[in-house]
């Protein structure tokens, strides 16, 4: 697919997508808030006193060094661990307690792993539907979504490739498909960029940004600073503790990479990985 099939793919499948932002909106409710949330394994603390709130159509990145609990922080807000302080709210409930799975898409870091899945990515995208339907037949209208997420994210072209064909960039564009085909109203990525190649990271963020636009909540963990302030509008800066949470021009001008970073800090302008 070219790269004007696959921007054109792109704006068909947005534009009659309808718009997750309102439903949340409409409620009243964050996506996400922590309230002095502490967290460690043992005796260790890997998560100390961290509050924050993500609304509804927030483009968020969660940034720090190595071992700075970024994961174990997007597990709290997911509800997959429970904090030893403090309390996780996902949609105003209890995150751990939260069994509404089809409002939350969430791509890993090594969803590359499944490359190794002998099955289409229309398959890979049709598992969006489950929580839905179970694991029974799809009916018109779920196939109706599932191609509609195809389309979205310019994968149409793909539908019958096994994932065992795809790049990197094309495994993680079907990933989110599959998150869409869910109708989830955040979408969670963990390091999503990890061994594509830098023509397809381009073609990743603006798809996110086309995403966000449309009101999908974006939840971003990466590990490249440059990516980070060109496409994120908020900046959550931890290690262990919270350094920083606030618009992104405002974290560029700040101390709080040097400070959470310490000597692994990074020109941000360099766009380095």
């Amino acid at each position: 697919m070219s790269p004007q099939d696959t921007e054109s793919a792109t704006a068909a499948g947005t534009a009659e997508r309808p718009t997750a932002e309102s439903d949340a909106a409409a409620a009243g409710e964050p996506v996400v808030h922590l309230a002095d949330v502490a967290f460690g394994y043992t005796a260790t603390p890997v998560v100390e006193d961290v509050s924050l709130t993500i609304d509804p159509g927030e483009y968020v990145a969660i940034v720090g060094p190595n071992g700075s609990g970024k994961s174990t922080l997007m597990q709290l807000m997911l509800g997959l661990l429970e904090p030893d302080a403090g309390t996780a709210r996902l949609f105003g409930e209890r995150a751990d307690r939260f069994d509404d799975g089809e409002r939350v898409g969430y791509v890993a870091q090594r969803a590359s792993a499944a490359k190794e899945m002998p099955i289409t990515v229309r398959e890979v995208v049709k598992m969006g539907r489950f929580p839905h339907v179970g694991f029974g037949r799809l009916s018109g209208e779920d196939w109706a979504v599932v191609d509609d997420a195809l389309a979205t994210v310019g994968m149409s072209a793909f539908a019958d490739r096994r994932v065992t064909q795809l790049s990197g960039g094309q495994r993680q564009r079907a990933f989110i498909a599959r998150a869409l085909a869910s109708e989830a109203d955040l979408l969670v990525l963990d390091e999503p960029t990890v061994g594509v190649d830098a023509e397809s990271v381009d073609a990743f963020y603006d798809l996110l940004a086309a995403l966000n636009a449309e009101g999908i909540t974006v939840l971003l963990i990466e590990h490249d600073l440059g990516a980070v302030v060109e496409h994120a509008d908020r900046v959550v800066c931890l290690n262990r503790e919270l350094y920083f949470d606030g618009p992104t021009d405002e974290f560029v001008e700040s101390d709080a990479l040097a400070r959470a970073f310490g000597t692994e800090a990074r020109v941000l302008t360099g766009g380095s990985g």
